[in-house]
């Protein structure tokens, strides 16, 4: 039984004063904002030394794009020549080589359970670069990419049926396509230039492709969009029966292209976003899909993706470490350390880092660049963020178990502003987001935020 909310300090003012429920989508904790470059980082051998390594994740970074949307953040570069993809594989190879030397002198078995290629766009990649990329991974760093779950994000403009087909061949098991809006005046809204027949016939080639799952973004809170229009693009998109459908709140960060367009004043923005995720949330639901997050929409019948799975100790460790990422802006975890390479958003600070990136000695990539320190309580914070945000709730034995203490007792501030506004629920020692806390799921998780990490990423530097 949690204690009354009333027998428990306030949250800080400094954590409970933002009201908006749109603050942060909060997919890894920390954000990169609040890595910092080290002096002399620790050699990648020795921060391995003490990790399991059956139960590894592998992502790879691709920072390219054909276009860069008006709302896109991402650390990605459009239009690169081949030179420079070639020069980025090149490296990437390199990196996966030092990187694997470093997890073969632990003198145990590697085994990789699962895997993703982002970015950016992967399938910016011609079909040769993707095979290229796809040996990399498996015969560099080992990662059986037909024995794993294997995403891959990809675009109407690069979904073509040779990519495609590589991607298939190879294994991969979801593909997620980034569609946005099947209005052609929303996607011009949003500093999208596309064509809804554009997005049906890349639809087309991926259901061609029969690959096991198909995940459809959405954007909600676009200049001009209500529930009308955005029906439209639900229905569109439920027409293909994709097993995901992620819809995603419109945010618009300093040096993207809607930083200085975006004409919403903050609480008729927030009104709207809160309406329309209402809105496709239940038709969402209405249509046979279950919500697992606060954008995640799976249809009911589908198998769920491993990392969702269970809670045994491999998908627990997983969560917390064991992620190995390769390429220029792919970040690592470790239990003590979480490490990348450096992070920009402005078009010619990105290409000056990926760059850097290409002309780095492959010693470089032996020792963590860019990085944050995960002690105790920073874990903890990660380990709540990983599930209170997610439909299946935090088990309070479980994390009493994993941490030697009590959640209630951790995170009393926390608890007792989301009991109190009723945004949290308490079933049988699982706490649950209510249905009003899922849609503030993107304000509720800074709570959670630690002050080492708020004063980080508040003294970054956008760039």
């Amino acid at each position: 039984m949690l204690p009354s909310p009333s027998t428990r300090p306030s949250l800080p003012a400094a954590a409970a004063e933002e009201d908006s429920p749109y603050q942060q989508y909060v997919y890894a904790y920390p954000h990169q904002k609040a890595y910092r470059l080290l002096d002399d980082g620790p050699l990648l051998s020795d921060l391995w030394a003490g990790e399991r390594l059956d139960a590894l994740s592998f992502y790879a970074h691709i920072p390219f794009c054909e276009m860069r949307c008006g709302f896109c953040n991402l650390f990605t570069r459009t239009g690169a020549p081949e030179e420079v993809t070639q020069a980025f594989l090149d490296t990437l190879e390199r990196q996966a080589r030092v990187t694997r030397e470093a997890l073969d002198a632990q003198g145990r078995p590697l085994r990789f359970t699962l895997a993703a290629f982002g970015g950016g766009t992967p399938t910016y990649l011609t079909a040769d670069e993707l095979v290229r990329l796809c040996d990399i991974s498996e015969d560099v760093m080992g990662v059986d990419l037909r024995a794993v779950s294997w995403s891959v994000e990809t675009s109407p403009a690069t979904a073509t049926a040779d990519r495609l087909a590589v991607l298939a061949e190879r294994g991969a098991t979801r593909l997620s396509i980034g569609v946005q809006s099947f209005l052609d005046e929303e996607a011009r809204a949003a500093v999208r230039p596309q064509k809804r027949e554009e997005a049906e016939a890349a639809l087309a080639r991926l259901r061609d492709a029969r690959f096991p799952v198909l995940n459809i973004d959405l954007i909600y809170g676009i200049d001009g969009q209500t529930e009308r229009t955005f029906r439209v693009s639900l229905d569109a998109a439920l027409a293909w029966e994709p097993e995901e459908i992620y819809l995603y709140p419109l945010y618009v960060r300093p040096l993207t292209g809607l930083s200085t367009r975006h004409a919403a004043t903050p609480d008729a923005w927030d009104d709207q976003r809160l309406r329309l995720y209402r809105f496709g949330r239940d038709h969402l639901l209405s249509a046979g899909y279950e919500q697992t997050s606060m954008r995640v929409f799976r249809r009911i019948g589908t198998a769920a993706a491993a990392e969702d799975t269970d809670g045994s100790s491999i998908s627990e460790y997983n969560q917390q470490a064991g992620m190995v990422g390769l390429g220029v802006g792919a970040r690592s975890f470790t239990t003590d350390l979480h490490y990348t390479t450096d992070y920009a958003v402005a078009v010619p600070e990105v290409r000056r880092i990926i760059d850097d990136y290409i002309a780095t000695p492959s010693d470089r990539f032996r020792r963590a660049q860019w990085a944050f320190r995960m002690d105790g309580d920073e874990r903890r914070r990660m380990y709540v963020l990983q599930h209170l945000l997610e439909s299946s709730g935090l088990d309070t034995a479980r994390y009493e178990r994993r941490f030697g203490s009590r959640f209630e007792d951790d995170f009393a501030p926390q608890l007792d502003v989301l009991l109190g506004r009723r945004w949290l629920r308490d079933g049988g020692g699982v706490l649950r987001l209510t249905p009003e806390g899922m849609a503030r799921a993107d304000g509720i998780g800074p709570m959670f935020f630690s002050a080492t990490v708020r004063e980080n990423m508040s003294a970054y530097r956008d760039r």
